[in-house]
């Protein structure tokens, strides 16, 4: 149970999500205890994937300062995080990372391209140790201790082609390539102009999207799961609790949760140093762990 980084460097190239552009992407190995560091080639700036970095919410998970930003991180972030890789520099020439096809499978292919390689450093978990939550209204977003780590995720929209979906993720790699890596994000017809209007969403297609209106589902493929909207809620959440800097050991719970809500989880967690601890999975405990973050 050693920290993980890539084996090799990978490269790839796809189209933002919000400004409609090619992207080219380079995942890099990174030395222990190094974290996920974002580098915008075209800035010459970088980002330590943490809370603190975190700027905006509102549409994807956004890092950044008065110097730049670096847009929509979450899928790969949630890929990252499935592959237990611990270090790994992600670099980018544009403000976004590239939407592929609007879930992480494509973030997969590249970690299984880059392969992983052990580094000389135990690997450290975050074990949640008494319950926190972050609520909204009747929406929110819980951690809670546990000794089987799960997503139990609640979605709840006003229309008929989605409706209330609930799906329960057991944590493991093989079940996220399988289950959740290739839901992809959604969107509404009715939003689809006003977003363009702000100047977002420009490269979004029905190649990357889902695009659902009052009673439809526009993509003349379907689906790939009944309940991809909830699966693909999942995949953002496992992204934006990786932000926490370590890989989560404890069950989270959400009823209509968004980055927002995640985001202001991970800020509550850090604040409260009773509600964690730092394990280090030195041989003596690392049978207690190794289904998750083998």
């Amino acid at each position: 149970m050693k920290q993980l980084t890539l084996a090799r460097s990978v490269k790839g190239v796809g189209i933002g999500l919000h400004k409609g552009e090619p992207i080219e992407i380079t995942l890099e190995p990174l030395e222990a205890d190094s974290g996920i560091v974002f580098f915008r080639s075209d800035l010459n700036i970088s980002y330590k994937a943490i809370p603190e970095n975190v700027i905006n919410t509102q549409m994807a998970t956004v890092l950044g300062d008065d110097r730049g930003f670096i847009s929509t991180i979450e899928h790969l972030m949630s890929a990252i995080n499935a592959y237990g890789i611990d270090n790994v520099r992600i670099v980018l020439n544009a403000n976004e990372a590239p939407v592929m096809d609007g879930s992480s499978i494509s973030f997969c292919m590249m970690l299984d391209e880059a392969g992983v390689m052990e580094l000389d450093a135990p690997k450290k978990i975050m074990v949640i140790k008494k319950p926190i939550e972050v609520r909204d209204g009747n929406k929110f977003v819980r951690l809670i201790p546990t000794k089987e780590p799960r997503i139990n995720y609640t979605i709840k929209f006003d229309n008929a082609v989605i409706g209330e979906q609930t799906y329960n993720f057991e944590f493991s790699k093989k079940n996220y390539i399988e289950n959740i890596a290739r839901a992809r994000t959604f969107g509404f017809l009715k939003d689809v102009q006003m977003l363009r209007d702000k100047n977002l969403a420009l490269g979004g297609s029905l190649e990357n999207t889902i695009v659902v209106d009052e009673s439809r589902i526009l993509n003349p493929e379907g689906l790939r799961f009944k309940d991809e909207f909830v699966r693909h809620k999942i995949l953002d959440a496992i992204g934006d609790l990786t932000l926490l800097g370590y890989r989560v050991f404890g069950d989270y719970i959400s009823f209509a949760g968004s980055h927002h809500l995640n985001h202001l989880l991970t800020k509550e967690v850090l604040k409260d140093k009773e509600a964690y601890e730092i394990v280090s999975l030195e041989k003596a405990n690392v049978k207690a762990y190794e289904k998750v973050f083998a």
